[in-house]
């Protein structure tokens, strides 16, 4: 457990932390609704199981903060470092969320669910995403080097680049649609 508060079942509602303090400590099934963490410093806190909707992170200083089974839905998640977080069971689920510019490197993510998310220019490099979904999510410009993609669902998502020979993909899914995604590498035109 985190030294500071224990909050359990709570719900904090229209809180803006960058004018009140936000107290350090585990957070255990607690839901945060319409929040502001903008540039928030939530290094080290705990967040079990907790729910974050319409909630604004972008910029917040996440260093050795925990996120064991977290949902955000309508989130602005915008240039996180989540390769700074505290990796022990991280584990997130992520619904019409922003998480431009932001970093998973390195993090083992497998089975991480991801829905009408804009993740352009976010970087998976040498992170393992294995049977993850990306549903109607735009990747532009997301960097995917030596990633680990296998059984990943990529029916839906767009604007990727991902380079076949340079990323593990044994497994995943794609659309005919899509598959312009993993050519361009190539220099193949298709029509």
């Amino acid at each position: 457990m985190t030294n500071g508060v224990y909050c359990d079942e709570e719900e904090f509602i229209n809180v803006d932390f960058q004018k009140t303090v936000f107290n350090k400590g585990e957070y255990e099934y607690c839901t945060f609704k319409n929040c502001n963490f903008n540039a928030v410093n939530l290094s080290s806190v705990s967040f079990l199981e907790c729910e974050f909707l319409d909630c604004d992170f972008s910029n917040a200083i996440i260093k050795n903060t925990q996120f064991n089974q977290v949902k955000f839905e309508a989130c602005k998640l915008i240039g996180l470092g989540f390769d700074a977080c505290n990796d022990f069971l991280i584990s997130f689920q992520f619904y019409h969320s922003a998480l431009d510019f932001s970093s998973f490197y390195k993090l083992k993510l497998k089975n991480t669910f991801f829905e009408s998310c804009s993740l352009k220019e976010v970087d998976f490099s040498e992170s393992d995403f294995s049977a993850s979904v990306f549903s109607n999510c735009d990747l532009t410009g997301a960097i995917f080097q030596n990633t680990t993609l296998q059984k990943c669902d990529f029916r839906s998502a767009t604007s990727f680049n991902i380079h076949p020979a340079e990323n593990q993909i044994s497994k995943a899914i794609f659309s005919s649609d899509n598959l312009s995604g993993l050519l361009q590498s190539f220099n193949i035109k298709i029509e």
